[in-house]
């Protein structure tokens, strides 16, 4: 069963009483928050401690219901999913994405388990459907390897309202409005995310994407929940001034 929110506990060293409770009264807080609305038919998760503050996503579509990475496995975000017609799949886009009840959260579920296969092995308790390059269903769905930020680091493109793409941590938010690949020391490989992110700028338009909407840093989109004019952003990246760049810290 999901873990009980009240069931805390804390070593408390060298904090001071009232800190302690105030950081339990925080967690408590942010496992009663029920997912919110981002798009119709889509729905982000608080973030999660356990993806280091990660965004997960619940998409309602008639194909299967989809859980985008993992949210913090609790009774609220439980009852949610269940109330909303349950998950047909659970995805991760990067290694990072991968929550510590996956197992429990399959079985509950009963459902399957997607990952891209240079990090299928990190789930060896799991019964997992890997894909290489691209995995599609329906008529609207389609999962891109994006490799660079990590080795099986994937976007979700989703066809309804005029183009979605959820990025992961391939593409974050440097503000509401710019969003960009970002370099850190734990980066896999730089050039490669570069040319991910050029091949999803070649293979989309203004057309075919409107929104996309990350995985992490959502704090800079200010409770809008997306990026929108998404291909005009994508395509003013200068990608090769960013080879440059230095780690983020």
């Amino acid at each position: 069963m999901p873990h009980n929110p009240t069931e805390i506990t804390a070593s408390i060293g060298g904090l001071g009483e009232a800190e302690v409770l105030r950081g339990a009264a925080a967690a408590a807080e942010r496992e009663r928050k029920s997912p919110r609305f981002v798009l119709p038919g889509i729905f982000a998760f608080p973030p999660n401690r356990d993806t280091l503050g990660g965004t997960s996503y619940f998409i309602a579509d008639k194909s299967g219901n989809i859980l985008l990475d993992c949210p913090a496995w609790n009774e609220t975000n439980h009852n949610f999913l269940l109330a909303n017609g349950g998950v047909d799949k659970l995805i991760m886009t990067h290694r990072g994405g991968i929550g510590k009840d996956v197992m429990a959260m399959q079985q509950e579920l009963n459902c399957q388990v997607i990952l891209q296969e240079q990090e299928a092995y990190l789930l060896p308790e799991v019964t997992v459907n890997s894909f290489a390059a691209t995995l599609s269903w329906g008529a609207n769905l389609e999962l891109i390897w994006t490799p660079g930020h990590s080795p099986g680091s994937s976007c979700l493109y989703y066809q309804e309202h005029g183009g979605v793409l959820f990025s992961g941590r391939h593409l974050l938010p440097k503000s509401a409005t710019e969003i960009v690949p970002l370099r850190t020391a734990k980066t896999f490989h730089w050039w490669r995310q570069l040319n991910s992110v050029a091949k999803l700028r070649d293979r989309f338009s203004t057309d075919t994407l409107k929104y996309i909407i990350p995985g992490a840093n959502t704090g800079y989109l200010r409770g809008k929940g997306y990026i929108d004019n998404a291909y005009q952003c994508l395509a003013e990246l200068d990608l090769e001034s960013l080879r440059n760049i230095e780690p983020a810290c």
